[in-house]
């Protein structure tokens, strides 16, 4: 059936509907990535958009059990140029318009996606919606004329922690939207990993008896993220941090620094970033819509490690005087290169001199 997805400043685009029938109103993004759409689907920090992928084969592999990075999708809608019916690959289960429909998630296909990215970088990311009556259009654009939900963290956060065993550091992660390769990264380290809500006090993690703390990826702006900078400043000095994404963002945003919104945002599997400390560049995935402003870093005790090699933005921090840095990139990738999985190696490192141990 014919779908269609509307802009907020009137762009419209129809399509041919192949996921569920739902009506739904989100931020309109686009991802650069030429595979992965399962783990971007997943992705928890995608929570409240409409993803467009600018790649036009969609769906040829289907989907499958493992490459899921949550317990289920957060996203309002996907859209994109082609998409594969019936896919081919060993370890699909489902096809993805099996999934879509499962999870009441709308999907079009046929849309002019090269029109639509052009759209989103010259006027920035835009509120969206997809609908399927074509009479509702004056309606649909009234409704984009409201604020979108702003909670997206407490929407994907787990509602009470999970422990996963291991035999070496135990590592408390804080749940702003943990994608499930950071956890499968810390085990394959050996680690033993705490999962807690966002909104746990810091006394309940310390009490935990914990080795470090990772705060994880997630959605939206890290100043909604109520009590995310008192608990950073509760724990500071008391174990090593590591921050990946939002987590990045919330501990500037702890320390003192500003962070704006992109226009348009980084998403994509190929993302040059270079690690000031190695004089090295790597490739990077990349999933976020605010950046670190670095003349805000100016009167805290944060320093820049990594810089985009696209934008020049800040893509890391290092703490001047404590044990805590982080990245704005996904080292854990999923989908995307692996070059960066060595900042866990460096995490654990950082865990061991802090013990005042050798590390394996």
């Amino acid at each position: 059936m014919k779908a269609y997805l509307i802009l907020e400043d009137g762009t419209n685009f129809q399509g041919d509907s192949f996921g569920s029938e739902k009506q739904s109103l989100g931020e309109v993004v686009f991802n650069t990535g030429l595979t992965g759409y399962q783990e971007i689907l997943t992705d928890p920090s995608y929570c409240g958009q409409i993803i467009n992928m600018t790649y036009p084969l969609i769906g040829n592999y289907g989907v499958n059990r493992d490459d899921f990075q949550s317990v289920r999708p957060f996203v309002q809608g996907f859209v994109m140029r082609d998409y594969t019916e019936i896919p081919s690959n060993w370890r699909s289960t489902k096809s993805l318009s099996e999934m879509l429909k499962k999870y009441d998630i709308p999907a079009l296909s046929g849309i002019d996606t090269r029109k639509l990215t052009r759209k989103i970088r010259e006027h920035g990311t835009m509120k969206g919606a997809i609908y399927f009556d074509p009479a509702k259009e004056t309606e649909i654009l009234e409704s984009l004329k409201q604020e979108l939900p702003r909670d997206q963290v407490a929407t994907v956060s787990t509602k009470s922690p999970q422990h996963f065993p291991g035999n070496s550091y135990r590592i408390a992660v804080m749940d702003y939207g943990c994608k499930r390769g950071i956890i499968k990264e810390l085990l394959h380290r050996g680690a033993e990993v705490i999962l807690f809500p966002y909104d746990t006090p810091a006394e309940e993690v310390l009490n935990a008896e914990v080795d470090a703390i990772l705060l994880s990826n997630g959605p939206g702006d890290p100043r909604d993220v109520k009590g995310a900078s008192d608990f950073i400043h509760a724990v500071k000095d008391k174990l090593p941090i590591m921050g990946i994404c939002l987590g990045h963002q919330l501990l500037a945003v702890a320390f003192g620094a500003k962070v704006e919104k992109l226009k348009f945002g980084h998403r994509g599997s190929n993302h040059p970033v270079k690690d000031l400390a190695l004089n090295k560049v790597n490739m990077s995935a990349q999933n976020h819509s605010y950046s670190i402003i670095e003349e805000s870093l100016k009167d805290t005790d944060l320093e820049v490690s990594h810089i985009s090699m696209n934008d020049q933005s800040v893509e890391g921090l290092q703490h001047k005087k404590l044990n805590i840095f982080s990245v704005q990139y996904h080292p854990e990738a999923q989908p995307g290169p692996g070059d960066n999985a060595y900042l866990f190696d460096e995490f654990f490192q950082r865990i061991a001199k802090f013990k005042g141990v050798e590390h394996a």
